[in-house]
């Protein structure tokens, strides 16, 4: 495939961190791709909530499906706009990465106990992660993944955090969040196939768990109005033994009409635009976007789902328990910390003496929890207060 003028050139990439020859078959952000599918925290995922408890059911989405859904839409997107495929691929793999067992709930309650020391930021987290946790080579901690894979990963960061990557990484990731600048095209397009994605399969799983139906979605735009279309032209689907079969036509064509929306719109932008390289596009405000009317149904449907499914009180319940779960475990360790996997206790043992050594045990005691899946976290929450708060 031939690359847009606008698009992340692998043989222009601003490179790694620490400097290694090129592979001899593949591109950087396609040997990216590879190291993010071969790591600890990309099998993880197969065992992190999305939005249901990976014991609520087998077939919900995790993580893992949810990443593998992104970087199908994003490929698709890409393909058609002339952007690089393989980037949108990595980032799209890696950007859950950080995120701790327990979906939001985990991230939240994390975020809680890590205030007065840096807090918690999920986007960070998988940052940290590639940059940092794995453990995989023997020159240099992390995955070492290029500039463009990890600028496109950091899709959120506070000022605070911002500026402390750019003391330790001038003119790096952290710069954009500072000067207002856009990460790349390629970046943009994972973070709005992630929304299309998440909106999709929300949907799927929120029918499919039974606390949300087909007769209340039919007043959402994005979904009535493709439904009702689909029984015009299969009217034997409004059969009683059918909903699942309507119900996965409907969000066929959601996802369909959601993605040539942002093909469209985003040409249109392109074409106004006109940025002449990479570097160019990342100067504009963000191009690749949905059309207004889109965005506009887009935000119905969100707040239908906060309403109706993530604020559901049987939702609520479970991630009440996941907060408590993860506040405890934070706790035992913090008092504990030799409760820990031998990595992370020697980490704190390092810590002893200098000035920052709270905060630096606290992080471990981040790094370690957002590390876990959630079976895991359950079980060692039993282990370390002897209750069982989830099954």
């Amino acid at each position: 495939m031939t690359l847009s003028s606008f698009a992340c050139d692998p043989d222009r990439t601003r490179g790694r961190r620490h400097a290694e020859s090129a592979a001899p078959t593949r591109t950087e952000y396609q040997r990216d791709r590879d190291r993010i599918v071969h790591s600890t925290a990309f099998r993880r995922l197969v065992y992190k909530t999305q939005v249901f408890l990976n014991h609520e059911g087998d077939l919900f989405r995790t993580r893992l499906t949810h990443s593998l859904e992104v970087a199908q839409l994003g490929r698709s997107i890409a393909r058609s706009l002339g952007l690089n495929e393989d980037l949108v691929e990595a980032v799209a793999l890696a950007h859950d990465l950080g995120h701790t067992p327990f979906g939001h709930a985990g991230q939240e309650a994390l975020n809680e106990c890590m205030q007065g020391h840096g807090g918690f930021e999920h986007n960070l987290q998988s940052l940290r992660v590639v940059d940092q946790l794995e453990e995989r080579y023997p020159q240099f901690d992390g995955l070492n993944l290029t500039f463009e894979t990890r600028e496109g990963i950091l899709k959120h960061c506070s000022r605070a955090n911002a500026q402390a990557l750019e003391t330790v990484e001038p003119g790096g990731v952290g710069r954009r969040f500072l000067d207002r600048s856009q990460p790349s095209l390629e970046a943009q397009l994972c973070n709005l196939a992630d929304e299309i994605a998440y909106n999709a399969h929300d949907i799927d799983d929120g029918v499919r768990s039974g606390l949300i139906t087909l007769e209340q979605l039919q007043a959402v735009p994005l979904f009535g109005d493709l439904c009702r279309q689909t029984l015009q032209e299969h009217a034997h689907l409004a059969g009683a033994t059918q909903g699942r079969r309507l119900l996965y036509e409907v969000i066929r064509r959601m996802l369909s009409a959601q993605v040539y929306d942002v093909i469209d719109a985003t040409r249109s932008e392109l074409e106004k635009a006109a940025p002449a390289s990479a570097d160019a596009a990342r100067q504009q405000p963000p191009l690749v976007r949905f059309s207004e009317d889109m965005l506009q149904k887009s935000v119905v449907l969100k707040k239908f789902l906060l309403q109706n499914l993530y604020r559901h009180h049987q939702v609520m319940q479970t991630t009440g328990q996941a907060r408590q779960v993860i506040r405890e475990l934070f706790e035992a360790y913090k008092i504990a910390p030799q409760e820990m996997q031998a990595g992370f206790v020697a980490r704190t043992q390092a810590a002893r003496g200098i000035a920052e050594e709270t905060t630096v045990v606290f992080r471990v005691v981040a790094d370690y929890i957002a590390g876990m899946t959630d079976r895991f976290a359950s079980r060692e929450h039993e282990r370390l207060t002897g209750r069982r708060l989830l099954p």
